[in-house]
């Protein structure tokens, strides 16, 4: 095990490398105005853009698991820093809409190869009873930089323009990239006799067991707060715009103080995880059910409880790569984080495109549009509580005819 004060150190340069990597990840809806002014574009090329960025980060998550588990850390953190900064760079330059596709593209491949990264570390130099814990702080944490990308870099187009503001986000890649090459050690993972790959990281119960966790678990947060709470809270629930943006700055801020809870408890009640999970997703069905089974718009309360129960979603989704950890060996734990991050993203943008198809079948943005709309989370939950209850036995099965295995050999 790596000394703590060396493991604290790495983790810490990891954990700024993601700090940066969420900062670059949502510069653009910071600067959408502008964007659409300085590309040329309307509000629907806009969205293409953000969806293009988020897809090259989806269809990247299992290449790159299984090119951290053969390249190391350090080296694909160094590549994400650097991927990120041309993005960043290429956007300072842009002046249509071909660049900002290329510049996007760019931050989103970057992205993909940071947070899975960042969680091979954590597992590789942490104890594992401390690994919930650190992971959790991991998110927590990586949310400076979306605070970082609002008001100083809203701040910054202001005063100087577009051109410079950007070329500053490609220099602080730049910073980034020098820190991980100069502060990281990594050397290239060993060679074992484990099966290698992604067909051995999908046969274990455990790694599905992770996927249908952080899946079920994280969709209803990441839609609500990636695109759909706020005219939820404005259009279909009659909250001013300040009001909606103090309910989703709760959400965001539960979330942080949620998360090294829940985080604790894991690594201290590791037999129960999976309970909690469950006792997750079923207060997210509980509390979405009243507020759109209740007549008219929701009282302030009930819409206040509602953001509060979804702010544990996301440290919950965290569980599931701590069941990546723990049933993987070191050779695969990148492949399993990315198939675990990947089926999370697949189940939050499925949701996203669900409530957006229906509106437009509606054709309102009334509170029953948004009934019928928030509906369609419903099937989501269901399939993952499912998942999780059939996967859970089968990884306690294989766990318990292993130790059954180890008992029955004689000693040397």
């Amino acid at each position: 095990m790596t000394p703590r004060s060396t493991a604290v150190l790495f983790w810490a340069i990891g954990v700024f490398a993601y700090i940066v990597a969420v900062f670059h990840r949502q510069t653009l809806g910071v600067s959408s105005i502008e964007a659409a002014a300085r590309l040329g574009v309307g509000m629907t090329g806009l969205s293409t853009l953000a969806m293009l960025q988020l897809l090259v980060y989806a269809a990247m998550q299992v290449p790159v698991g299984v090119l951290v588990d053969r390249l190391g850390s350090k080296r694909m953190l160094i590549a994400g820093a650097t991927v990120m900064a041309c993005g960043q760079l290429v956007f300072a330059l842009s002046g249509g809409p071909l660049s900002g596709i290329a510049a996007r593209a760019l931050i989103g491949c970057g992205d993909a190869m940071t947070f899975i990264s960042v969680i091979r570390m954590v597992n590789l130099h942490f104890p594992a009873h401390r690994n919930p814990v650190m992971v959790q702080l991991t998110g927590l944490l990586g949310q400076l930089g979306a605070i970082a990308s609002a008001v100083p870099l809203i701040n910054s187009l202001r005063a100087y323009g577009w051109t410079p503001t950007f070329l500053g986000a490609a220099g602080l890649g730049a910073l980034s990239a020098f820190l991980l090459v100069t502060v990281l050690r990594d050397s290239r993972p060993e060679r074992t006799g484990e099966p290698p790959g992604l067909k051995a990281a999908w046969a274990e119960p455990g790694t599905r067991l992770g996927m249908w966790t952080h899946a079920a678990t994280q969709c209803s947060a990441a839609a609500f707060l990636l695109l759909w709470g706020y005219p939820f809270l404005v259009q279909g629930q009659g909250l001013s715009p300040s009001a909606a943006g103090v309910l989703l700055s709760t959400l965001t801020l539960c979330g942080m103080a949620c998360g090294p809870l829940l985080g604790y408890l894991a690594g201290r009640f590791p037999f129960h995880r999976s309970r909690m999970v469950l006792i997750v997703i079923g207060t997210t069905v509980a509390a979405w059910t009243a507020v759109l089974a209740w007549p008219g718009r929701a009282p302030l309360w009930l819409l206040v409880l509602l953001v509060v129960v979804l702010a544990a979603n996301g440290p919950a989704s965290m569980i599931g790569f701590d069941y990546a950890r723990t049933f993987n060996p070191a050779a695969r734990i990148g492949t399993a984080t990315g198939i675990v991050n990947g089926g999370g993203f697949v189940a939050s943008m499925s949701v996203i495109a669900l409530v957006g198809v229906t509106l437009d079948l509606v054709g309102e943005t009334g509170p029953d549009a948004f009934r019928w709309a928030f509906a369609v989370q419903y099937p989501i939950w269901a399939l993952g509580a499912v998942q999780v209850f059939r996967y859970r036995g089968k990884a306690r099965r294989l766990l318990l005819s292993v130790q059954a295995a180890q008992t029955s050999q004689p000693d040397a």
